[in-house]
């Protein structure tokens, strides 16, 4: 089975660097898988994705070698068995906010005995292997988002969860779920706490530890604390930076 490079970056004992794709599109989803990321998440949730966008881009992906993820828009067991079969290799699932929750969304991504997964991986088997059936409980990441206070009161149950890879912290949300403000890079010392407390405990119970960030700086800070995985942003906001950088230096005299 054809390996999963960010579990590789975790065995050389580095952080893996993960990007969102949050626009449809199988050239831009080339285009960001050839630049060396670890992993390339199609996001569902927030992003303008569906389905029927995921398998082109995930097909355009293929020839080279991030871990193909996405974030699935719920805790739904159909979206994310489709999404497996249809070849991701980690499965980022937003709002788990109890270990009973966590339990749905392992289940959904293991096969029996381990989980309820059912068997089809149509196109999992051509982009992985044939021998896709024997190894996918241990290629295929599972992610459970961190985004609430009580996700985070619950965090002991949560992490302990047999089957479950990681946690992955949605620091906006965290934030707004305590009565802070939305945005990425928290710095407060409340949403700050919170995050501190939730990679402690993922790495209390043997599992990873992933977050959001929107600035390189803050990935690096993140990988200081003990971060196992790193998200720098989306191709949409680095679109948006570089567009908006090159016009403000742009200089444009008077006709």
């Amino acid at each position: 089975m054809q390996p999963n490079k960010i579990k590789l970056a975790w065995d050389e004992r580095r952080a893996a660097v993960n990007v969102f794709l949050s626009t449809p599109g199988s050239f831009t989803a080339e285009v960001m898988a050839s630049l060396g990321w670890d992993g390339v998440t199609v996001d569902m949730q927030h992003g303008v994705n569906d389905y029927s966008d995921l398998v082109p881009m995930l097909q355009s992906m293929s020839r080279y070698d991030p871990a193909p993820m996405v974030r699935v828009p719920w805790n739904d067991p159909a979206i994310i068995m489709k999404s497996l079969d249809a070849g991701v290799y980690g499965v980022i699932c937003p709002m788990i906010n109890t270990a009973e929750e966590c339990e749905r969304f392992v289940g959904a991504c293991r096969y029996a005995p381990r989980g309820y997964r059912s068997t089809g991986p149509i196109r999992a088997v051509f982009y992985a292997g044939t021998d896709y059936h024997d190894h996918a409980d241990e290629t295929v990441l599972t992610f459970a988002m961190i985004e609430t206070q009580e996700a985070v009161d619950n965090l002991s149950g949560i992490c302990a969860v047999p089957g479950l890879d990681a946690v992955y912290i949605g620091p906006s949300d965290l934030s707004v779920s305590i009565g802070g403000s939305p945005g990425g890079d928290q710095r407060a010392p409340d949403v700050m706490e919170r995050i501190d407390l939730t990679l402690a405990a993922a790495h209390e119970n043997g599992i990873k530890a992933g977050i959001h960030c929107m600035s390189a700086e803050y990935a690096n800070e993140m990988v200081e604390k003990g971060f196992d995985l790193v998200t720098l942003s989306s191709e949409f906001r680095h679109m948006l930076a570089s567009a908006n950088a090159m016009l403000a230096a742009t200089k444009l005299t008077p006709g």
